[in-house]
């Protein structure tokens, strides 16, 4: 699995003119899921991103997580996240997972990261969503499970 992480003033997607999901301070987790991907990927990738040490503290250093700050989560699903670019001038998609396990682990991950204690809004899975932020620092990461990180 692969995420985009955005620290966040705020977060909102959209579909079809209606909010479907919204959020103050915390992170925007654009996400993808490859063919190689199972269950046990989705939750290190929960894991890792509602810890990460990404907000900052007294100090104004990067020390504290989303589960520290008390911050949600705007969870996008984003199959382009797998789109390989090194030919010609048209993306494949080969290695984005089918639709069927995309979903199943995408829900996964947001359940994982539910479960560990994190507020979670989502947007619509196949739908096309408008996603406006305000990007906070800006800090913006890319995290990969393991099987992903080849």
């Amino acid at each position: 699995m692969r995420a985009v992480i955005q620290r966040v003033k705020f977060a909102k997607v959209e579909v079809e003119g209606t909010v479907r999901g919204e959020i103050g301070p915390g992170v925007l987790v654009l996400l993808g899921v490859s063919r190689t991907d199972a269950a046990g990927d989705a939750e290190f990738l929960a894991g890792k991103v509602v810890n990460l040490r990404i907000f900052n503290d007294d100090a104004g250093k990067m020390n504290r997580s989303l589960l520290d700050t008390g911050g949600a989560m705007l969870a996008v699903s984003q199959f382009t996240l797998y789109g390989d670019c090194r030919k010609g001038r048209r993306p494949s998609f080969d290695d984005a997972a089918p639709a069927d396990q995309a979903r199943h682990l995408y829900e996964h991950f947001v359940e994982a990261s539910r479960g560990l204690g994190v507020r979670v809004e989502t947007g619509v899975f196949q739908a096309d969503m408008a996603v406006t932020l305000l990007n906070d620092g800006p800090v913006t990461l890319i995290v990969e499970s393991a099987s992903s990180s080849g």
